[in-house]
C-alpha cells in the first residue's frame, strides 16, 4: 500500500474501504443484499457495522474511538461515508517503519490482515473530513471476531503511541484485496496453425517480438525478446528487454532500478504502446480495405462472365467458379478480421486495458563494460500470472511467419529459442546461403520492422556517440547487414529489444542466445534435446548466456 503522502497506484489494489480504486472488483455487498443472519453476526456485537462506512459495501468489525455520527430516527442510514486521501500528516515520514511494525503484530497474533490503509473519511459532499486519519485494517470475511478485532486495535494501538500518534483510531472492515490488473483482459491465445489471421492476431498475443511500452508513457516503446522464470521454485515470469526501453532516458536518471517490496510504486508495463496499437488497427484496416477493393474487382469480371447458361464455354465456367471462390474466401477473411478487430478495439482500446507487468529491474545503462567492452542494456518486465494463459503459452518461440521459399520456415513460422551459437561459430559460420556461401543468418520480430532477415557480421565494429558535452562513448558491436537490398534494414528505431535469433547475439540490445534461420541448404532445422515445450513455462534465468549482463549491440547497416 502506499503511503500517505502519495495517492494510492491506480490500477493495482482494492481498498479495504471499497473506494480508493475504482477499477478493482469490490468483494462486499450492500446492506440491501445481506440476510438478517448476516447483519446481525456482526451488528449483535457493532452496531455500527454498516453505519461506519455505509456507502462502501464494507462491513466494520470494530472501530476504536469515540463513534461516528450518525443521524437518528428515518436519516440514520442516509449518511454515505467517503474515503479521502491523506496529505501531510506529520506521520508521513515515518509511516513506513510504522506500518511494518503494525503488519509484523498482526502477523504474530494471527490476524488474516488483507490491507492497511491509512485514510481520512469525509461525508458525501462535504468538504472537510470529520476524521483526519484513520487505519483501516481490511481483514478477509468471518476471519475475525469481535472480541479478537478488540485485542488486536489494542496491539496497533500501543505500536501508534510508542511512536508518538496516540489519537490515531483502528478500524477492522471485511475486505479481500484484489489486483485490479484481473479486470482487464488476458494476452489472447496464439496457434497460427488454427487461429484466423495469425498476423493480425499476433501483436495482441506472448509470441516473442510482443511490443511493449511504459503504462505512463508509451509513446516509449520497444519489443520483448526472451521470457524467463525467475528461479526454479519461482513460478514468477519476466521478459527481457532493453533498460532503455523499461526506463527512457529521457524521463528517468540512468540510475538503474529494482522492484524489492510493496511499498515502492511500480512502474507499469502494457502491451503496445501508441506506435504498436495503431500499426496493429492499422495493419486490420488496411486488410479490410485491400480485400474490399479485391472483391469489387473480382466482382467485375463475374459480371462480364454473366450468369451460367446450357453449353458455355468450360473456361468461362472455370473462371467463374475460381472468382465465386475468391470472392467468397475473401468475405470470409473479412469477417476473420472483424472479429480479431472488434475484440481489440472493445476491449484493448484504451493502455490501462493492457496492462502486462512491472520493472522488476533494470541496469544503468553502461558503455564499454569490460571485459568485453560491450554496453550494458537490459531489463526484466515481471509478467502478472493472471494476464497470461499458460495452457497456450508458446514459450520462447519468435513468429517469423513464412515470408521466403528461400529458408527452412519452423512449423507454423514459430522458431524455437535454444542453445547459444559459440564465438568460433560467429567468427567461420557454418550455415549456407542462397548462394551457397558460409555466412550467419539472423531473423527477429520487431515493432516497427516486423519480420527480418539478415546476416550477422563475423568481425565486431566500433562505435562511438558523443553527448551534448563533447563526451564521448566507445563501444563494441556486432553488425547486422540486410540480406540484400530489396529487403531494406534489418531493423529500425522501435526494434530495440527484439529476440534476434543469432545464438550469442540474442538480442539488439542484449546478449541471450536463440536459434539462427537456417536455408534450404542447411540441415539444422529443429531444437536439440531438452529444447523449451511449447507450452512450458520459460526456462530459468540461471539457463541464459554468461554474457546476459552485457550488450552485444547489433548494428543495422543499409
Amino acid at each position: 500500500m502506499s503511503s500517505p503522502s502519495s495517492p494510492v497506484p491506480h490500477g493495482h489494489y482494492q481498498d479495504s474501504s471499497g473506494q480508493t480504486n475504482a477499477t478493482a472488483a469490490s468483494t462486499a455487498t450492500s446492506i440491501e443484499e445481506l440476510s438478517l443472519s448476516e447483519m446481525t453476526r456482526l451488528t449483535d456485537k457493532y452496531p455500527n457495522a454498516y453505519h461506519d462506512f455505509h456507502g462502501s459495501g464494507t462491513p466494520c468489525v470494530f472501530k476504536s474511538g469515540p463513534d461516528w455520527h450518525v443521524p437518528k430516527g428515518p436519516e440514520a442510514q442516509r449518511i454515505i461515508r467517503e474515503a479521502r486521501p491523506v496529505y501531510r500528516h506529520t506521520i508521513g515520514s515515518t509511516w513506513l517503519s510504522i506500518g511494518k511494525r503494525i503488519y509484523q503484530g498482526l502477523d504474530s497474533i494471527g490476524v488474516k490482515w488483507t490491507s492497511i490503509n491509512p485514510l481520512a473519511y469525509a461525508d458525501v459532499g462535504k468538504a472537510e473530513p470529520f476524521c483526519s486519519l484513520i487505519l483501516s485494517i481490511g481483514v478477509k470475511p468471518h476471519s475475525l471476531l469481535y472480541d479478537a478485532a478488540i485485542a488486536a486495535a489494542a496491539v496497533i494501538k500501543e505500536i501508534l503511541a510508542e511512536a508518538g500518534f496516540p489519537t490515531i483510531e483502528v478500524a477492522f472492515v471485511e475486505s479481500v484485496v484484489t489486483r485490479s490488473v484481473v479486470v482487464s483482459p488476458k494476452l489472447l491465445s496464439f496457434d497460427p496453425l488454427l487461429d484466423d489471421v495469425p498476423d493480425l492476431r499476433k501483436p495482441f498475443t506472448t509470441a516473442l517480438g510482443l511490443s511493449i511500452a511504459p503504462l505512463k508513457y508509451p509513446q516509449f516503446e520497444g519489443t520483448a525478446a526472451l521470457n524467463f522464470r525467475l528461479g526454479k521454485d519461482d513460478k514468477r515470469t519476466a521478459i527481457l528487454t532493453c533498460a532503455h526501453v523499461a526506463r527512457p532516458p529521457p524521463i528517468y536518471a540512468n540510475t538503474g532500478m529494482t522492484y524489492r517490496n510493496q511499498s515502492q510504486p511500480r512502474e507499469v508495463f502494457v502491451a503496445l504502446g501508441n506506435m504498436g496499437y495503431n500499426n496493429a488497427i492499422k495493419a486490420m484496416i488496411g486488410t479490410i480495405s485491400d480485400l474490399v477493393d479485391s472483391i469489387a474487382a473480382w466482382n467485375s469480371v463475374l459480371v462480364r462472365l454473366g450468369k451460367p447458361v446450357e453449353g458455355e464455354n468450360n473456361k468461362v465456367t472455370e473462371r467463374r467458379k475460381e472468382h465465386l471462390e475468391m470472392v467468397a474466401k475473401a468475405t470470409k477473411k473479412i469477417k476473420e478480421v472483424n472479429a480479431i478487430h472488434d475484440e481489440v478495439t472493445k476491449r484493448r482500446t484504451i493502455p490501462d486495458q493492457r496492462v502486462l507487468g512491472f520493472v522488476l529491474h533494470s541496469e544503468k545503462i553502461e558503455v564499454s563494460v569490460e571485459p568485453y567492452n560491450f554496453t550494458k542494456d537490459w531489463a526484466l518486465i515481471e509478467l502478472y500470472e493472471e494476464k497470461i494463459d499458460w495452457s497456450t503459452f508458446k514459450g520462447n518461440k519468435v513468429y517469423v511467419a513464412c515470408r521466403s521459399s528461400e529458408y527452412q520456415y519452423p512449423k507454423d513460422g514459430l522458431l524455437q529459442a535454444y542453445g547459444v551459437v559459440k564465438h568460433a561459430e560467429i567468427r567461420d559460420p557454418q550455415q549456407l546461403d542462397v548462394h551457397g556461401k558460409k555466412c550467419l543468418l539472423v531473423v527477429k520480430n520487431g515493432l516497427a520492422t516486423g519480420t527480418t532477415v539478415g546476416r550477422a557480421n563475423g568481425l565486431e565494429s566500433f562505435t562511438r556517440v558523443y553527448n551534448d558535452y563533447s563526451i564521448k562513448h566507445t563501444s563494441i558491436e556486432i553488425a547486422v547487414l540486410p540480406y540484400d537490398k530489396t529487403r531494406g534494414k534489418f531493423s529500425h528505431a522501435g526494434d530495440s529489444g527484439p529476440s534476434s535469433s543469432l545464438g550469442m547475439v540474442a538480442s539488439s540490445e542484449s546478449s541471450l542466445a536463440v536459434q539462427a534461420l537456417p536455408t534450404r541448404m542447411t540441415s539444422r532445422t529443429s531444437p536439440p534435446t531438452g529444447g523449451s515445450s511449447s507450452r512450458s513455462r520459460p526456462s530459468t534465468l540461471a539457463a541464459s548466456s554468461t554474457r546476459s549482463s552485457s550488450r552485444i549491440g547489433i548494428s543495422t547497416l543499409p
